[in-house]
C-alpha cells in the first residue's frame, strides 16, 4: 500500500526584490505564521539582509503549516526557521547554523605562458579560481608586480586549503605554501602562526615576513605600464615636454585601486588634470598620490584611515587622460621619486625570533613535503578499479 505524502518542499533562489514576508507569503502560508517565522528569524538574523539570487527551502504540510524554511545566508552559514511544537504551529524558532563542511589540501602547478599571460589565467587553467589569485598576490604584494614583471615561462606551486561541502567546492582556506618562479628569481612564502599571539603571517625560506611597507603596485592584475617616471616626457595632451612624476597603469575603467601602504586620508576630490584623485599620507615622510579615478572606495575620505591593500578607488580617466588608466605618484619626504624603482628596493621583512625558528623551520619543510607529495599524487596516472566478479 502507497503512503500519501504528508509534505511538500519548494526549492527556489530568491527572487528580485523579494523580503522574507514577501518570500513566505508568496508560499500561501496562513498569515499568523508568516509573522511568527519573521519575529522568530529576527531575533538571530536581519531580514533585510535577504539576497537575490540566493537559494532557499522551505517544507510545508499540504495543509498549509510551515514545517521547515532555510536560507543559504552565504558559503559559510544558513539560516533555519523551524515548528518547535507540533501541536502549536505558530511557535516557531530560528538559527544561523554553519554549514558542515570538509577541510582538504590540494595543491597546482601554474604557469606563464602565450595562452595564460596573467596570474588569473594561469590560475584558471590549473582547474581553480580567481579568489586563489587574489590570495596568492596579497601574499606576495611586497615582493611581485603583477602589473609588469610576469613573462612566459614564470611559475606558480601552490599548497592550499579547499573547504568542500556536500562534496562539491565551497570557499578556499589558508595557502599553506608557495613558491613562485618571477623574472629569473624563486620566492618562497610559508604559513606560521606565532604561539605567543596567534597571529598567522607569512615568510621566506629563512623566516623573514614577506609583508613589505609598500605593495609594490597599487593594482594587482593589469599587465601594462603604459608611461613611465620621467622628468621630461611629451605630454599626450598638452603637446609639450614635462615631468611625469608617476607610473601610468593602463587598466579598464572600474579595476580595484588598493592603497599601497597604511596611512591616512589627506584628500579625495577633483584635482583639475588629475582628475578624481586619492592622497595619502604614511610614516617615514612617505606620501602616495592615485590620480583620474572614476570613484572612491567606500569610507575614503580627508581624515580616515586605511590599511595596506584596502579599496581607496577605481580605475577611471577623469581629468586630463586620453584612456582608462592609473596615474600612481610616490613622494618621499616633499620629493617624487620614482615608484617602481623604489618599491623594487625595500628592505627584507623583521625575522622570526630565533627562540622560535626551529618551529617555522619544522611547519615550512612540512609544508614543502606536502607540497610535493601533493602534486606527484594529482599527476599520477589513476589506476584502473579491478573487475567486479565471482572468482573460483
Amino acid at each position: 500500500m502507497r503512503l500519501a505524502r504528508e509534505t511538500e518542499t519548494i526549492e527556489s533562489l530568491v527572487p528580485r526584490n523579494a523580503t522574507l514576508d514577501s518570500l513566505l507569503r508568496a508560499q500561501n502560508l496562513p498569515q499568523r505564521l508568516v509573522v511568527s517565522a519573521v519575529d522568530a528569524a529576527k531575533i538571530v538574523f536581519d531580514p533585510r539582509q535577504i539576497r537575490t539570487g540566493r537559494p532557499y527551502r522551505l517544507v510545508r504540510s499540504l495543509d498549509g503549516v510551515l514545517r521547515e524554511f532555510v536560507y543559504e545566508i552565504d558559503a559559510d552559514r544558513f539560516l533555519r526557521i523551524f515548528a518547535r511544537d507540533a501541536a502549536d504551529p505558530a511557535a516557531l524558532d530560528a538559527q544561523v547554523l554553519p554549514f558542515d563542511k570538509q577541510i582538504e589540501i590540494a595543491a597546482i602547478d601554474a604557469r606563464i605562458d602565450r595562452e595564460s599571460p596573467s596570474l588569473i589565467g594561469a590560475i584558471d587553467r590549473a582547474g581553480e579560481n580567481i579568489q586563489l589569485a587574489l590570495e596568492l598576490a596579497d601574499i606576495f604584494g611586497g615582493q611581485v608586480d603583477f602589473n609588469s614583471e610576469l613573462q612566459p615561462g614564470d611559475s606558480f606551486r601552490v599548497l592550499f586549503e579547499k573547504s568542500m561541502r556536500e562534496g562539491q567546492f565551497s570557499s578556499y582556506g589558508a595557502i599553506v605554501g608557495a613558491s613562485i618562479s618571477v623574472d629569473g628569481r624563486t620566492i618562497q612564502a610559508f604559513r606560521w602562526t606565532d604561539p605567543a599571539t596567534g597571529k598567522a603571517g607569512y615568510y621566506d625560506e629563512h623566516g623573514r615576513s614577506l609583508k613589505r611597507f609598500f605593495l609594490k603596485s597599487p593594482l594587482k592584475f593589469e599587465p601594462r605600464i603604459t608611461s613611465r617616471f620621467s622628468r621630461s616626457r611629451l605630454h599626450p595632451i598638452d603637446r609639450v615636454y614635462k615631468a611625469h612624476l608617476g607610473v601610468d597603469y593602463g587598466a579598464p575603467i572600474g579595476s580595484s585601486v588598493v592603497a599601497v601602504a597604511a596611512g591616512t586620508v589627506l584628500g579625495a576630490g577633483y584635482s583639475g588634470g588629475g582628475g578624481n584623485m586619492v592622497h595619502l599620507k604614511h610614516a617615514g615622510g612617505f606620501e602616495t598620490y592615485y590620480l583620474h579615478l572614476s570613484s572612491y572606495g567606500p569610507g575614503v575620505h580627508a581624515g580616515a584611515h586605511v590599511a595596506q591593500g584596502q579599496l581607496i578607488g577605481r580605475v577611471g580617466m577623469t581629468g586630463s587622460a586620453t584612456g582608462p588608466h592609473l596615474d600612481y605618484r610616490l613622494k618621499r619626504n616633499g620629493v617624487f621619486v620614482n615608484p617602481v624603482s623604489f618599491h623594487a628596493r625595500q628592505e627584507p621583512g623583521e625575522p622570526i625570533p630565533a627562540a622560535l625558528l626551529a618551529s617555522f623551520t619544522a611547519a615550512r619543510d612540512t609544508a614543502l613535503a606536502r607540497l610535493s607529495a601533493t602534486l606527484l599524487a594529482a599527476a599520477a596516472p589513476h589506476p584502473v578499479p579491478a573487475a567486479v566478479g565471482t572468482t573460483r
